[in-house]
């Protein structure tokens, strides 16, 4: 059982660092006031509707499959314990 703990223990902090790590290499979030009337950055955009196939839209997946393994990791070492 120690053993699993350990294991777990590092890839836990391997999950850890990919999401600090894919967190900033993403752009910001903040639109702005320009955003209020619905401006240049509406949602109706040619880029917004494809930001999944771009860079971005893969930093935006890869945050919520790491910070799904980071939470569900964290779940199992607690009732590890």
């Amino acid at each position: 059982m120690a053993i699993a703990k350990i294991v777990i223990t590092i890839i836990y902090l391997i999950a850890a660092l990919a999401i600090i790590t894919v967190v900033l290499l993403q752009e910001g979030k903040s639109a702005g006031l320009g955003s209020i009337g619905g401006g240049a950055n509406s949602s109706n955009s040619y880029w917004d509707k494809n930001k999944k196939h771009s860079l971005e839209g893969k930093f935006e997946r890869w945050t919520k499959i790491t910070a799904a393994i980071f939470v569900l990791l964290a779940l199992i070492l607690m009732l590890m314990r």
